[in-house]
């Protein structure tokens, strides 16, 4: 019987494909037809991502902690369920597969042991859920695009699977694949449907990204040199072995063993190995234990210092050897493959100074295609750094943790000057960005040890919230300016004015979601902002006070703007036409997200995120002694 979780995340993925293959054969001069059959090809996947996350939020009830409370178990962690499912599948005679874990593995390029894995988390549900919509609400805004409209949609649902496959990944083949799927969508988009300037804007995008996806290649590489043998159930390890015996049958079995090296795409195999190293690097090798049980649940009795990574039945002592004697286990490496991921996901945030393809690209791309990439695209390099580049090499994290807040706070800042001195409302929006985004790397950079770990925990709070708030506002600002812009046929803020009388209810609507963007309390932007100020306060004073009053920066340009375009008289805005049903369906859903996500963030989002972020923090703040 096949796993019912496989099936839904499987869909998940692929669904947008499917429906963009289906536009490959319907007829083009039905572009009505062609519009209908994406929008509920998108409506179809917010459907399924809801599913999964009814699905996940009953696993999270099933298991109950140590004090009896649901949501907070060790077995409903994903390292836990990944762990659970890879050692299943390992037995000489595999174990029944859970349909209800939300982890699914098969054989995808078994000479190199990549795996088509998927699995979800409170860190990566709400992204996927927060992709589909967004999709589906470009997809609605789109209906004006009369050129290429079979390609244009089919792209752009190609880009939704590319972007949900890399938030379900667990394997990093398959993430690194999924993340440079959506290179060359987002190239056409930009290049074909663009604005005079597209070509130069779609190929600075395209070797910024580039570039980021090298750097990903080259620190996946070294990753896949590691022997991570001693962190994989040992029944794989006994099979290894058994194999080289049958081509060598003079060896013993130790000797066999011996041979056996385990290398793997994994994420929470590198993760754990991550893990070793850092005590390793740090002196604390002593603290480094084996698991007594694949899901090992602490007990009262344990001893707090000890942290358990080796698999059950390894020799400590050997195992220890065989990390410390590989170039892992060495500070030149750590330093360089966090760098590399660092830099490979910095292109996608973007972090000063790798931002200057943005507002390029958000000049020339149309309305919808920039709602996908402030809303969705960004959002990846985020997550890349939560789910790869501090879990994988957590040591080099905690040593450069300053200075990744302190290239946080610059982006913050700067994101905010520049933004001010802009006369396109397009670019103001995409420093606006820049900044919003300096908020997630100073949360996440936020390190706290096991003693002070409440802190970060507030932290990667904050920037997980962030970023959803921010692909909600960022999303609708964008859809704002374009709305004028098919009014006005300009973006510039000097010729604007006005607007309040002749579009009341899109002025309203406009004023709720800048004073969410400015981080109003009440509204989404104020609460992942000011987790992240309490985290970054208690690490370092000296970053948090300018983070601070950035706040000030951002209301600034921000109201400039809302004044500027919405209030006094102008003529030339006089007779401007209100919202549309259409553009009404569009706008409105984002305004009231924003409302409920200010006024309950737990309900929404923090509940169902907090026993992820609880775990990740459980994992990596006790490494730092």
């Amino acid at each position: 019987m096949a796993e019912s979780d496989l099936t839904w995340l499987s869909l998940l993925v692929f669904l947008p494909a499917m429906c963009a293959a289906g536009l490959l054969v319907l007829p083009s001069r039905w572009p009505e037809l062609l519009r209908w059959w994406a929008t509920f090809g998108a409506a179809g996947t917010l459907a399924l991502s809801l599913c999964v996350v009814v699905g996940y939020y009953n696993l999270l009830d099933q298991h109950l902690d140590a004090n009896g409370m649901p949501r907070h178990s060790v077995r409903t962690r994903l390292d836990s369920r990944a762990d659970k499912a890879a050692s299943d599948a390992a037995q000489p005679i595999p174990k029944k597969l859970d349909p209800n874990d939300w982890i699914a593995r098969r054989a995808w390029i078994a000479p190199f042991n990549v795996q088509f894995a998927l699995g979800v988390d409170g860190l990566s549900l709400p992204l996927v859920v927060l992709t589909a919509l967004v999709t589906l609400l470009a997809i609605v805004a789109s209906w004006k695009i009369e050129d290429g409209v079979r390609g244009y949609l089919a792209l752009l649902l190609l880009l939704e699977t590319g972007v949900i496959g890399a938030f379900l990944a667990l394997d990093f083949f398959l993430f690194y694949v999924s993340y440079e799927l959506m290179l060359l969508p987002m190239y056409v988009l930009i290049g074909l449907w663009g604005g005079n300037n597209r070509k130069y804007a779609a190929l600075k995008f395209v070797v910024y990204t580039l570039l980021g996806g090298v750097c990903l290649l080259v620190a996946m590489i070294a990753l896949y040199s590691v022997n991570a043998r001693d962190f994989v159930d040992q029944a794989e390890v006994n099979q290894r072995a058994a194999d080289v015996q049958k081509k060598q049958p003079n060896l013993k079995p130790a000797e066999a063993a011996e041979q056996v090296e385990v290398h793997t795409f994994d994420f929470v195999t590198l993760s754990k190995v991550g893990r070793a190293v850092a005590l390793v690097l740090s002196g604390q090798e002593e603290r480094l234990a084996v698991k007594t049980a694949t899901v090992e649940v602490p007990g009262p009795s344990d001893e707090a210092k000890q942290v358990r990574l080796f698999a059950p039945g390894v020799d400590r002592d050997a195992a220890l050897a065989r990390l410390k004697a590989q170039p892992v286990c060495t500070k030149r490496f750590q330093y360089l493959v966090f760098v590399l991921l660092f830099l490979g996901f910095a292109v996608k945030v973007p972090i000063v100074p790798l931002h200057s393809w943005l507002p390029d690209a958000h000049v020339e791309a149309p309305t919808p295609v920039s709602m996908v990439l402030a809303g969705v695209l960004l959002k990846l390099g985020g997550y890349g750094l939560v789910r790869v580049a501090f879990p994988v090499c957590p040591w080099a994290a905690a040593e450069l943790a300053w200075w990744i807040g302190l290239i946080g706070v610059i982006g913050i800042v700067y994101g905010a000057l520049v933004a001010m001195g802009q006369t396109d409302f397009k670019k103001l929006l995409a420093y606006s960005s820049v900044s919003h985004m300096g908020f997630v790397v100073l949360g996440l950079a936020s390190w706290g040890s096991a003693t002070s770990s409440q802190y970060w925990q507030w932290g990667v709070s904050g920037a997980m919230f962030q970023m959803v708030a921010h692909g909600i506002t960022a999303s609708a600002l964008f859809f704002i300016v374009g709305v004028v812009y098919d009014r006005a046929h300009h973006r510039d803020l000097n010729r604007f004015g006005g607007l309040k009388e002749p579009m009341p209810f899109y002025a309203g609507l406009s004023a709720i979601l800048f004073f969410a963007s400015m981080g109003l309390p009440g509204l989404c932007g104020f609460v992942g902002e000011f987790c992240v100020f309490l985290a970054a306060w208690n690490f370092s004073p000296g970053l948090a006070v300018p983070a601070v009053l950035s706040v000030v920066l951002t209301a600034a340009y921000l109201l400039w703007t809302w004044q500027r375009v919405y209030l006094g008289t102008n003529p030339a805005t006089k007779n401007f036409p209100e919202l549309t049903p259409r553009e009404a369906v569009c706008l409105v859903p984002f305004v009231l997200l924003a409302i409920a996500l200010g006024i309950a963030p737990s309900l929404l989002l923090f509940n169902w995120m907090e026993s992820s972020v609880a775990g990740w923090i459980e994992n990596l703040a006790p490494l730092k002694p």
